[in-house]
């Protein structure tokens, strides 16, 4: 068997969708099914969450690095004369 052969696997169509939507329902029973698909939908929610906010933070570590960087001008400080009490 060619290892590429096992590594293609095309889109899910309707029929296997419909295989799989059989396998979890045998599996997880109809009283358990609304619980599993909530905390499906859950997951997903939090999963697009930190997505986001992964995003956003490579967002401004990219505008952060092309920002130009600004020094603010030195003062020139003239040097003080020792003045001595005569």
């Amino acid at each position: 068997m060619n290892p590429s052969s096992i590594l293609a696997i095309g889109p899910l169509g309707t029929p296997e969708m419909i295989i799989i939507g059989i396998l979890i329902l045998v599996l997880f029973g109809a009283k358990k099914l609304p619980t599993f698909a909530r905390s499906l939908g859950k997951s997903m929610g939090e999963f697009k969450k930190a997505r986001t906010e992964f995003e956003q933070e490579l967002q401004n570590a990219q505008e952060e690095v092309e920002r130009p960087k600004i020094t603010p001008p030195q003062e020139k400080r003239q040097p003080v004369a020792n003045v001595e009490d005569s």
